[in-house]
């Protein structure tokens, strides 16, 4: 017998590639969801160390990454330390991420005395590349926009305030719904002033234990910085990954539509710079 030759037809090619890049996007996007994401800096809140324009790469697999649609968080492999780039759900609107430096870990107490920042009584140096852009506030002078409200804290001279750890018992009164009010909500619980009572969940109640770890984070950039000092503590849940490298660098400023310009912006010697 005489076994025909036969070659591969123009579908069974194009059904070949099609599973192949089928593969290939499945595995991207394990990659993306998983390990490691892209992510762009687009504000100078970072700056000097990070700047509007740098192109990054963060690990998510470090810190747990979160699987897609629930709220279950992979196996971390290395937990948050002081100093860490990280990378976060905003709080306040966690269709964005923002990217700040970890200053405070759970059950620590964060103090500015005069832009100096402690953390548990020890000073916290200034990362090699901040900066302060405005004029110092003085103590004694309140900004309504820092958290908490009627604190009197301002950017400059703020706390001492401990960060929330699990287990943590926090007294509530109208001193500290301030403090601790959005946290509860956030937390799944219903929070409401009575007179001089605090009712959570209806019943009224003078404690209140942390369910969840927090962080407190700022901006390298010190006057130019929505970060903790403004909108509070950061959940453990929001957290998405720890800043990596910058793989790719330019002016963010010069459209597209002007390339030749846009192509002489590129930052050559911020691509492959480790993040730090």
């Amino acid at each position: 017998m005489v076994k025909e030759k036969q070659g591969k037809t123009g579908k069974q090619h194009t059904k070949e590639w099609f599973e192949a890049l089928l593969i290939a996007a499945v595995f991207a996007a394990v990659i993306r969801v998983f390990v490691v994401e892209s992510y762009r800096i687009p504000t100078s809140s970072m700056e000097q160390t990070l700047l509007a324009g740098d192109f990054l790469f963060v690990n998510k697999f470090v810190y747990g990454a979160r699987v897609p649609m629930t709220d279950y968080r992979l196996p971390s492999v290395d937990t948050v330390e002081r100093g860490d780039i990280i990378v976060f759900k905003f709080p306040q609107d966690r269709s964005l991420n923002y990217i700040k430096r970890c200053v405070a870990l759970p059950g620590d107490t964060v103090e500015i005395r005069d832009r100096r920042l402690l953390v548990n009584d020890e000073e916290f140096a200034l990362p090699p590349h901040a900066q302060f852009l405005g004029s110092m506030m003085p103590l004694g002078q309140p900004d309504a926009q820092i958290f908490p409200r009627y604190s009197g804290f301002n950017k400059d001279n703020y706390g001492p305030l401990r960060v929330p750890a699990a287990g943590d018992v926090v007294r509530l009164d109208r001193s500290t719904i301030m403090t601790y009010g959005k946290l509860i909500t956030d937390e799944g619980h219903r929070v409401a002033v009575a007179g001089e009572r605090v009712l959570v969940d209806g019943v009224p109640t003078d404690r209140y234990t942390i369910e969840q770890n927090y962080y407190f984070a700022m901006g390298d950039n010190r006057d130019n910085s929505l970060d903790s000092r403004y909108w509070g503590f950061l959940p453990e849940k929001d957290l998405v990954g720890q800043a990596l490298m910058v793989y790719w660098s330019w002016d963010p400023h010069i459209s597209l539509f002007d390339p030749v310009n846009k192509i002489g912006s590129i930052r050559w010697n911020r691509i492959a710079m480790p993040v730090h």
